[in-house]
């Protein structure tokens, strides 16, 4: 998730929130990867249950079977875009998640779609480096 997360740095995770909400585009989660759920991946969620993503030289859009005109999504924490072109339907109880990272990330756009059942929780709060600390970081203004 580098640039917005980096190795040695302490999260608290909220485990609670999605117990009685939906996950949202935009949040960053931690989860049990689905191909070795011993391990813990830290992803942006792009894509929601329903929706279409279409990966196009870099640029992410979404479209829906009511809506199918795709909508642009603004990325400005994307430093460097990976130029494949993907289109990938999300299912039900499926979320579609990719890395800040995009040329080194291994993510939906790899191994498929993530079950909800495999989300932990929400990063809430980033405590260390002191000088980083803040809540709901990698969180971007709607």
């Amino acid at each position: 998730m580098d640039p917005t997360f980096a190795n040695g740095q302490y999260l608290i995770v909220d485990e609670v929130t999605y117990y009685n909400n939906l996950p949202q585009r935009g949040d960053v989660v931690v989860f049990k990867y689905p191909k070795d759920e011993s391990k813990y991946f830290i992803k942006r969620i792009i894509g929601l249950p329903g929706e279409t993503v279409h990966i196009t030289n870099g640029n992410v859009s979404i479209s829906t079977e009511s809506n199918p005109t795709e909508i642009k999504l603004n990325e400005p924490y994307i430093q460097d875009l990976s130029f494949e072109n993907i289109s990938q339907l999300v299912g039900d109880n499926e979320y579609f998640v990719m890395g800040d990272n995009r040329s080194n990330s291994l993510d939906s756009r790899i191994w498929g779609t993530l079950p909800k059942k495999n989300i932990t929780g929400r990063v809430l709060v980033r405590l260390f480096p002191f000088q980083e600390i803040g809540l709901f970081p990698g969180k971007q203004a709607e």
